[in-house]
């Protein structure tokens, strides 16, 4: 027996509004929903200032030699002067804010032939997790060939991540180690320097500021700024790089806007700008190929710093050819050669300053020094913009979650009722609410995860091209993200016809003449003394579903395809 009477659904029939009625309802309501979206986009919008683009920073000399004047004609050794031998050692570091103690090991290696107290060098590791037998294996062996006890270490990480690595710990830690090069009877504990790079360039400001005995420093592509300004800026410079939509860009800056505080994390603002990390004799050595440093920015202010603290030593270079670990192409690779000249160089310039000798040759030459934007100082965490997207991005992934548990519920169930041939309804949707919400809700989630692969893909551009790959032909990575926002239009607008067509049902039913508790609860929460049709008293037919699990479904998929709205939002999709 059916549920509703012919004449019912007859005289409902006759009361269905005209295509230009519902285009008038739904037109304002999507006005709405776009002037609502296209100001959160606006909203969470971060300013950000490229300019000055394309600096650059004139060489006197493209030759990167490095000599010294030599009058008492003392005999300076060269890379490759003496044989190599090596030995291991270990230490116990703690770290002071957890109590933590990491064993590390220490490879020692030192040149063969020798007499008297030699110079030291102690190596700190840049991102990831070097240990002792993987790291600078090269450039530690040149050192000791002529003439330098060096200490390669296991990274100092104890229970830390690249995200909350405790700086001021790992300092004491490199310490340690140089004080145990000190304590070595053939070293000269007055002439032991470090060798950072990239990353540890931001521990070297706290040793240097702690240790004022270390007695030279060797700098590859050292990271100058603080980690939101140096790591904004080359998110910003590799996204334009690889060709990423100016929409993936905007991303940068809402990202390296967050209060990372809030999570504990405390790394993203530390002041490492000290004239005290630049008060020593300084070897700095960028690659032109570098697309993570900062290389203007940074060295007019390492100078700058240098001359405060009264160190007018500080020589720079700039291989043509080099990538940000001074390699040539993909670090990726195994066996991937240092460029040519760095080795010597480097060793021919610490040879002379650890004899005290004067520097002949100019402090700044190679490759035209270039940076494609400004570093961004401008940049700054947001709380209220951090608390919201964390707000956001929680009740998202709730609702969606929430959703497809529930829909994998009633396909359980609907399954379930064809195998026991049940003539109860699951869903029970009427007036084609079930099929339109499926399509728009499967319509939604397309997109957001178009939106994911496009930002993946710009992704692993960027990596490739930090790894020092050459940067392809921009596809996917830019088109993705104008289709993105055509296609949350679309959305958009499908989703303001759904909300015209509840009210033109409900118009329809007449649950819009006396808005009371009583017809909302009609409208939304209506009881039934059970899910099946033939028990059902009431003959009016429902707006939504004859089923609370129905009208459950569709109140909290609706609420979950909204939010992923307000995450394209928030992302900055509805700019245009």
């Amino acid at each position: 027996m059916s549920c509703v009477s012919n004449q019912d659904q007859s005289a409902e029939s006759s009361k269905v509004w005209s295509w230009s009625k519902r285009l008038t309802l739904s037109l304002p309501i999507f006005i709405i929903f776009i002037a609502l979206l296209t100001s959160v986009s606006n909203a969470t919008a971060v300013p950000w200032n490229n300019n000055p683009i394309d600096q650059s920073m004139e060489t006197v000399d493209s030759d990167t030699s490095v000599n010294f004047a030599n009058p008492q004609q003392l005999n300076l050794a060269q890379r490759g002067s003496y044989n190599v031998v090596e030995r291991r050692a270990t230490i116990d570091v703690k770290q002071s804010a957890t109590g933590a103690t990491q064993h590390i090991h220490i490879l020692i290696r030192e040149p063969q032939g020798t007499r008297g107290k030699l110079p030291g060098i102690v190596f700190m590791h840049g991102a990831g997790y070097g240990t002792a037998e993987d790291s600078f294996g090269d450039v530690a062996s040149d050192l000791s060939s002529a003439g330098f006890v060096s200490a390669v270490i296991d990274k100092p990480v104890w229970n830390t991540s690249d995200a909350n690595r405790d700086y001021p710990a790992s300092a004491k830690a490199y310490d340690k180690v140089i004080d145990y090069l000190r304590q070595l009877s053939n070293v000269n504990a007055s002439n032991v320097g470090i060798y950072a790079t990239s990353e540890s360039t931001w521990i070297s400001s706290y040793l240097l500021q702690s240790d004022h005995d270390v007695a030279f420093q060797i700098l590859l592509s050292p990271m100058v700024h603080s980690p939101r300004h140096s790591l904004g800026f080359l998110a910003a410079q590799d996204f334009a790089m690889v060709g990423a939509n100016p929409g993936y860009q905007s991303i940068v800056r809402r990202l390296f806007s967050a209060d990372l505080d809030l999570f504990g994390l405390h790394n993203m603002d530390i002041n490492t700008l000290k004239p005290a990390a630049y008060a020593i004799p300084t070897f700095v050595a960028y690659g032109a190929k570098d697309v993570m440093t900062a290389q203007v920015d940074g060295a007019q202010t390492i100078m700058k710093l240098a001359h405060e603290a009264n160190n007018w030593n500080v020589t720079i270079r700039n291989y043509p050819l080099a990538n940000h670990v001074l390699r040539l192409g993909d670090e990726a690779q195994t066996s991937t050669p240092l460029v040519d000249s760095y080795e010597n160089d480097m060793v021919d310039w610490a040879v002379g300053v650890t004899h005290g000798l004067k520097q002949t040759s100019q402090l700044v030459t190679g490759a035209t020094i270039t940076q494609s934007i400004a570093v961004p100082f401008d940049l700054k965490s947001r709380p209220t913009l951090t608390v919201y997207m964390l707000v956001i991005h929680g009740a998202a992934l709730i609702f969606i979650l929430t959703t497809i548990i529930m829909w994998i519920v009633a396909l359980i169930r609907k399954f379930r009722s064809l195998l026991c041939r049940d003539s109860r309804h699951i869903l029970g949707f009427t007036h084609g609410f079930g099929g339109i919400l499926i399509l728009i809700t499967g319509t939604t989630l397309a997109t957001l995860v178009l939106f994911f692969s496009g930002l993946a893909q710009v992704v692993y551009a960027v990596v490739k091209l930090v790894w020092g790959g050459a940067p392809k032909t921009a596809g996917m990575i830019y088109w993705s993200w104008p289709v993105i926002q055509i296609v949350s239009t679309l959305v958009v607008w499908a989703w303001s016809r759904v909300f015209a067509r509840l009210i033109e049902v409900a118009s329809i039913r007449g649950l819009l003449k006396i808005p009371t508790l009583a017809t909302i609860r009609d409208f939304i929460l209506k009881r039934h003394r059970d899910n099946r049709y033939d028990h059902i008293k009431d003959q009016t037919l429902p707006v939504i579903s004859y089923t609370r699990f129905g009208k459950a479904l569709f109140v909290n998929t609706t609420i979950a395809m909204f939010c992923v709205l307000l995450l394209f939002a928030f992302w900055g999709l509805f700019i245009y």
